[in-house]
């Protein structure tokens, strides 16, 4: 679990992050959504300790990360898995070599014991027999992966995520969309997701953190945002007709006026 409390960050006069708090539980997707400009990135970058707040609290289950002394946060950053919005790959690398990377920082392990590692992720990614490859031979969803292979390949007990699905076309978001889903949770790790992409919302957004100016505008479960009041949030969320008319489904469906099983498709007509 991952806790900050009363976060605030400023850069010159510019209030960024004010007064922010929130709980983030192991074993689900936390997802941080807000327009650019909202401090969603700031506050992910807060949490990895890339930017320090000014004030405010920093726990990783039960140990406050603000307080530590650098030695500390490097021991720390060792539980931590990082997926970069744009991949982040070595191009001179192979595949192999760029999941091997944390590895050779980290551990003193022989190389077959990291080759061995390398090849387990990998084949949790379904990325089998890709070792060789180098990031130019391989597609944007293949690399994606390869990021989030490189990521949990310490057995991390917290995943960031920036922007995941920046770049791909929706199938291929879907498939990466799943794969943190079903690592979070098969591992049991606290993983956080920066995203506008409200598929994701809809289908990973265990528990979600709506940011607005600075502020925690909304908090609440992709089954709690479908019935938001909060008129920023709907905002935000129902710019989409497509997505406005999912939310009078859901109405009427919670209102108990159409069957369930009923085809979207046809409900839509």
């Amino acid at each position: 679990m991952i806790e900050f409390k009363n976060i605030r960050k400023t850069f010159g006069d510019k209030v960024v992050l004010n007064d922010v708090s929130a709980k983030l539980n192991a074993g689900q997707c936390n997802l941080i959504i807000g327009t650019s400009g909202s401090g969603k990135t700031v506050l992910m970058k807060c949490l990895v300790g890339l930017f320090e707040p000014d004030q405010g609290d920093i726990i990783y289950d039960g140990v406050n990360f603000s307080e530590m002394d650098d030695e500390k946060r490097k021991e720390l950053r060792q539980q931590i898995g990082m997926l970069f919005q744009g991949s982040a790959l070595f191009d001179s690398l192979t595949v192999e070599k760029n999941i091997m990377f944390p590895l050779n920082m980290f551990t003193t392990w022989s190389h077959s014991e990291k080759k061995k590692r390398v090849n387990e992720v990998l084949d949790r990614v379904n990325l089998k027999d890709a070792n060789k490859k180098f990031p130019a031979e391989i597609s944007g969803g293949m690399k994606k992966r390869v990021g989030i292979a490189r990521a949990i390949v310490l057995n991390p007990k917290y995943l960031f995520c920036d922007e995941p699905n920046s770049g791909l076309d929706p199938q291929t978001s879907m498939v990466i969309d799943k794969l943190i889903q079903e690592i979070t949770r098969e591992f049991k790790i606290t993983t956080v997701v920066n995203t506008h992409d409200m598929n994701s919302v809809m289908e990973t957004g265990d528990h979600i953190i709506y940011m607005y100016e600075g502020l925690k505008e909304w908090e609440g479960s992709n089954q709690d945002i479908i019935f938001s009041k909060n008129q920023k949030l709907n905002d935000f969320i129902f710019a989409s007709n497509f997505l406005q008319d999912a939310k009078d489904m859901r109405m009427l469906e919670a209102k108990g006026k159409i069957d369930n099983n009923r085809n979207m498709d046809e409900l839509l007509k």
